[in-house]
């Protein structure tokens, strides 16, 4: 049985994992460009481990200038089969306390168009199911490993994601909880489309790190703040990776989830009138369906 390799998108805050064995650097261009930073890959205990700094080591870029079609291509073609994504969040209920884990179900897509979402496109069409555009089986894990060291997670919720870098006006973030969102992020969209395209299984650990600026009895959120938390939430963060890493490893069987197979159908396109660059470039993801 092929060994797991499991995938970690840190986000702020969070640059590197601990306790990595057997560690190496590998950089790589991919047909979409470049990714965040070089992906850094090894053992945590017995899982083969990826790890990728979202925003580039040392926070280098904005959530909007972040690559996503080349850091997923990039997981894809290291042999990622799930990914566990970590990110600061706003809490849009009172219930989601700053410091809080939230593992979320749902998004809600407000950014501005101005980042690519598919893999697809230049000569091949695909549409992939997005209706729950998490992974159920990873997302369990994740609560269940929060559970396991002591965390206050929040099980489900719907993860508005805006276009950012500024946070939002009071009018947005009133007008956000009135849609019934439960956090509000910068990042997991279109990182959990693309996942979903290159067949990754993805799931979130949200970070709580303030009430946005809806919440009267609190101050409206700064960086500092945002900061403060996150310096507390990593070390939680990083105890819920491991666990979670070894559950999967635990219950290790050939994924029986929709997100192994989720481009069965998706391919629209008649196999004989994909261009061969295109085909070439996207092979890693829909190599196993479409051959000449």
């Amino acid at each position: 049985m092929q060994e797991p390799v499991i995938g970690v998108i840190g986000g702020s805050g969070l640059y590197e994992i601990e306790g990595l064995t057997e560690v190496q650097e590998v950089t790589m261009e991919t047909p979409f460009g470049a990714p965040s930073d070089a992906f850094i890959t090894g053992r945590l205990g017995s899982a083969r481990m990826v790890f990728l700094p979202r925003h580039g080591r040392g926070h280098r870029l904005l959530p909007s200038e972040v690559n996503y079609r080349a850091n997923i291509y990039g997981l894809k073609k290291l042999g990622v089969e799930q990914i566990i994504s970590v990110s600061a969040v706003g809490s849009m209920r009172e219930d989601i306390v700053p410091g809080d884990i939230v593992v979320p179900d749902q998004f809600f897509d407000r950014t501005q168009g101005k980042r690519a979402s598919t893999f697809f496109g230049n000569g091949v069409v695909g549409h992939v199911q997005f209706a729950d555009p998490v992974c159920a089986d990873l997302s369990q894990l994740l609560v269940a490993a929060a559970r396991e060291v002591g965390a206050t997670v929040h099980s489900g919720g719907t993860y508005i994601c805006i276009e950012g870098p500024n946070f939002s006006t009071r009018a947005e973030s009133n007008i956000f909880r009135s849609w019934g969102v439960d956090i509000i992020g910068m990042t997991n969209l279109p990182e959990s489309r693309l996942a979903r395209e290159a067949e990754i299984c993805y799931g979130t650990i949200a970070l709580a790190t303030d009430y946005d600026c809806w919440h009267d009895g609190h101050d409206d959120v700064s960086v500092e703040a945002v900061i403060a938390i996150i310096k507390q939430n990593v070390a939680t963060a990083r105890n819920i990776i491991k666990t979670a890493v070894e559950k999967i490893v635990a219950q290790r069987s050939q994924r029986s989830c929709a997100c192994a197979e989720a481009l069965k159908y998706a391919i629209m396109t008649d196999n004989r009138l994909i261009p061969e660059e295109t085909l070439q470039a996207l092979e890693p993801i829909i190599g196993k369906y479409v051959s000449r």
